[in-house]
């Protein structure tokens, strides 16, 4: 009887999940082994023919979402902007008026090439830098790749291979800590919990089962929820504890993570520089909805060229629309990522650079991130501080024979071993049985059987959570005992002595005890961790990272104060904060953050440095208090007890030698070892900040005064201010000159403390700055209309040649005076593509009057005597704002 497997169409390269649905629900309603049939899989895993046909059948294990988006799909999103929307409708309207409606002679194609070219510009930009900053990104993650312990056929044990890889039958072994790499049922499990919660929300972890605690198989239930099954566990979802060896039922995107990835990953919360980017965006175009039809009724009643009324005040609309916002906003996160990727650091997204720039409380759990997470084991003594092998050995019964969360303190152990020569001693121990380590209890244990035929539990703990569980202690001096002494309050107390002088001197410590039980072939459980004998301890050195204390100290002088989070004890976090240069002010133990309600803890988090011996769910509590007391938190960590306070934080940065979930959760992955790359990454977000800011300040405020200047010479001129043509072309030159904006220097000094967004700071910047412009718009209209006797409809032209010039001019100008809160020019000097940019442009406006291309925009030559003028009132334009910003800086305390 052929089974659903080799039923489906051997199509290469064709989506396993478009042709079928998946069999993980038949699957869990039958035996492991019934399973395994469906499958034509074995236990010993599949061949390498078998895994070839498949790859080919279904393709790799890849779900289609989160793969990177493909240039063309990049060049249309570019395109999508409201901005671009506006002038795309307003290109439609000239087809109509200049060229299918308008007279032969009167044709023009001008109006709709400057509106494309504004169109092409802002899309082109943006698009490349996305481009670049997406591919940058994809080469350093293509070294970042997750992998899965995978037992195939010819394999002695399972072999870490990529995810990619998995095909339907594959046999995978799981452990705390894993992320689940496809959709599985489950063979085998121990105590088993998984986190589920990136399907479907619940936060807590649900235990698994081979066979349901039922002995009954049950039929399938199509009502039932796939999600609610016991035997299967799903891609995406992450392993909390326990072990697990599972058969692989469905990949890609057949799994349920494929079929949910468009609504699990396209929901991302907005941050409050999204939200601000989208109320100014909003803002300035209800803006111009509002001001269009109003410069139209005016100019329409008061000309009577209803026509060319509407050409002007859809000029005015295009002149008022910030279609560069999107690029400058793009542009600006990308050339961050870019940064970031040459100092080998994955910015998995993009406004994380930003973030950064806001973030002024830095989370770093201690161990692999502060420490170099090269783990040396030190010590093995008994209970009086005496080396003893027997202390060693125990140890690697208890770290050889574990199939989970193998930490770098057990790879220290088996080393340690190896180099004395244990191994061979001890290989005649066979594995029975274990009980997996957990962030609650804080330990694991394994029992083993002898040669002798008796069962021996061998438990590695933290002291804390070891001691309670023992009744007696192995004593030397206690010969006739057999070496084994009651575990007295003497004992504990002179345990507590030692292990805190190793903790003093920057040691971890971990407790190793045991007992013997009947040879019995079972099931056992954290019950069975009880009356234990103390064996002694293990004391390991983890020396912290060369550049922790540079980095802290860095970090500490650009407003962001460092606070540990760590499981570790409170000795060694001290011990080790002293040496990277922490400040302690204050501490608490875990057990002190779970009797405090949500106000207390908000209190006591801003005052308190280090916290220790916390759980993963006390992290997170800490993370989202200092959250609430108004603080942009970022989390450094690399373990699976830091993955949710990584997800929470503001800004999750972990490591390349993280587990799984850990680099799921985190935003910003680092590659190198380096520290520095963080205080790096802070001066670019806010460098970031800064630029992205300079250009919304200086086009709110720009528009705001353009609009009283276009309506005040509606209402008092016989003729339109400037030519549609000509206000479009201005517009253009002035976005053109804005283009260097990212590439912008910023003043050290506001570099030095973080910055978050205010949107409400934009439009009082925009009321402040705004007028000053208008007020010398009307100066010129003064000077046009009297001086130069630009009062006629006959000479018009020279009118709007000489508004042009000015206005492109002021406009110009204001980048650099909005760019910094200092002198322009003689303080602070901007960087030199934005000084030639807007040199090149200021120059080519004031030749264009004079060009023949300038004469084609209806553009007459300016007399020398108008340039005296344009002298005067461009000093005076930068000498009025310069004041007003001092003005505005003293009352408000900021300028960007």
């Amino acid at each position: 009887m052929k089974n659903d497997l080799v039923n489906r169409p051997n199509v290469p390269g064709a989506s396993y999940g478009k042709r079928a649905p998946s069999p993980l629900p038949e699957l869990c309603a039958c035996a492991p082994e019934e399973a395994l049939l469906r499958l034509e899989a074995s236990r010993s895993g599949l061949t390498e023919e078998q895994i070839e046909a498949r790859l080919a059948q279904f393709g790799p294990n890849e779900v289609t979402h989160e793969k990177p988006p493909t240039w063309y799909q990049q060049l249309f999103h570019a395109f999508l902007t409201p901005f671009n929307a506006v002038l795309f409708a307003v290109s439609v309207v000239s087809v109509f008026s200049d060229v299918i409606f308008a007279a032969p002679d009167d044709r023009s194609f001008r109006t709709i090439i400057v509106l494309l070219t504004m169109v092409l510009l802002s899309t082109l930009l943006r698009f490349w830098q996305e481009f670049r900053s997406n591919k940058a990104a994809e080469e350093l993650k293509a070294m970042v790749r997750s992998t899965a312990a995978v037992l195939r056929a010819g394999m002695d044990r399972p072999q870490e291979v990529p995810i990619s890889t998995l095909v339907p039958g594959d046999i995978v072994y799981l452990s705390a800590g894993d992320m689940v790499p496809a959709d599985v049922r489950l063979l085998a499990a121990k105590d088993l919990f998984v986190s589920q919660a990136m399907l479907t929300g619940e936060s807590i972890p649900l235990e698994k089962h081979a066979v349901p605690p039922i002995k009954k198989i049950q039929p399938a239930d199509a009502s039932q929820n796939i999600l609610e099954r016991e035997t299967a566990c799903f891609m995406g979802t992450n392993v909390v504890s326990g072990t697990a060896v599972a058969v692989v039922a469905a990949t890609g995107d057949a799994t349920n993570f494929g079929a949910m990835a468009t609504e699990i990953v396209g929901a991302r919360p907005l941050t409050s520089f999204d939200k601000g980017i989208s109320k100014v965006s909003w803002m300035l175009i209800h803006f111009l909805m509002v001001m269009t039809p109003l410069v139209f009724l005016i100019n329409g009643l008061d000309k009577g060229d209803w026509l060319q009324s509407l050409l002007f005040a859809v000029s005015v609309a295009v002149g008022l629309t910030p279609e560069m916002l999107p690029m400058i906003v793009t542009t600006n996160l990308a050339k961050g990522a870019v940064m970031m990727a040459r100092r080998k650091t994955i910015v998995k997204r993009l406004n994380a650079i930003q973030n950064f720039g806001a973030m002024d409380i830095l989370c770093t759990d201690k161990t692999g991130t502060l420490t170099q997470n090269k783990i040396i084991l030190e010590r093995h003594l008994d209970i009086h501080g005496q080396d003893d092998l027997r202390v060693l050995e125990y140890a690697w019964i208890n770290s050889y024979n574990q199939t989970g969360l193998k930490n770098s303190l057990d790879v220290a152990v088996l080393e340690f071993a190896l180099q004395h020569e244990l191994v061979d001693k001890l290989k005649h121990y066979r594995k029975i049985d274990e009980i997996p380590f957990d962030f609650v209890r804080r330990r694991m244990s394994v029992v083993v059987r002898n040669g002798d035929n008796q069962n021996l539990l061998v438990c590695k703990g933290a002291i804390e959570e070891v001691l309670p569980l023992c009744v007696s202690a192995h004593d030397q001096k206690a010969e006739a005992t057999g070496g084994v002494a009651s575990f007295t309050t003497d004992m504990h107390k002179e345990v507590r002595r030692i292990t805190r002088k190793l903790n003093q001197d920057g040691l971890r410590a971990l407790a190793v005890a045991y007992k013997w039980l009947p040879s019995e072939d079972r099931t056992y459980t954290v019950d069975d961790e009880k009356d234990l004998v103390l064996s002694g301890y293990i004391a390991f050195l983890d020396p912290p990272k060369e550049t922790a204390r540079e980095a802290i100290a860095a970090l500490r002088e650009h407003g962001v104060s460092v606070k540990i989070i760590t499981g570790d004890n409170e000795v060694v976090t001290r011990k080790i904060c002293k040496e990277v240069g922490v400040p302690i002010e204050h501490a608490m133990l875990g057990k002190d953050v779970e009797k405090l309600s949500d106000v207390q803890l908000e209190e006591a988090a801003e005052r308190t440095t280090i916290f220790a011996k916390m759980s993963p769910m006390q992290k997170s509590r800490v993370i989202r208090a200092l959250q609430r007391k108004n603080h942009t938190v970022g989390y450094l960590g690399d373990g699976i007890n830091d993955a949710a306070a990584l997800k929470d934080a503001d800004v999750g940065i972990s490591v390349d030698t993280a587990v799984d979930i850990a680099k799921e959760s985190a935003d910003i992955i680092l590659l190198e070892k380096s520290l520095l790359v963080l205080e790096e990454a802070v001066v670019e977000g806010r460098r970031t900040f800064a630029n992205i800011i300079k250009y919304i300040k200086m086009t709110a405020s720009s528009n705001f005064g353009n609009v009283f200047s276009v309506l005040i010479a509606s209402i008092f001129l016989p003729f339109l201010p400037m030519l549609p043509i000509q206000l479009l072309v201005q517009n253009l030159l002035y976005d053109v000159s804005q283009v260097s904006i990212p590439w912008d220097d910023v003043d050290e000094d506001y570099l030095k403390q973080p910055r978050k967004w205010d949107a409400s700071g934009v439009a009082r910047f925009m009321v402040f700055i705004g007028p000053i412009s208008s007020i010398f718009d009307v100066v010129t209209f003064l000077v046009m209309w009297n001086v130069f006797q630009a009062n006629t409809v006959e000479r018009q032209s020279l009118f709007q040649s000489g508004w042009f010039v000015v206005g492109l001019l002021t406009q110009t100008l204001i980048v650099h005076m909005i760019r910094t809160q200092h002198i322009p020019f003689i303080q602070s000097r901007a960087a030199m593509p934005v000084i030639l940019l807007t040199a090149s442009i200021m120059a080519f406006g004031i030749y264009l009057p004079f060009s023949p291309l300038g004469a084609h925009l209806n553009m007459v030559p300016l007399p020398l005597s108008y340039f005296e003028w344009l002298i005067g009132i461009l000093l005076s334009y930068c000498l009025l704002t310069q004041l007003v910003k001092t003005i505005y800086i003293r009352r408000f305390g900021q300028w960007l």
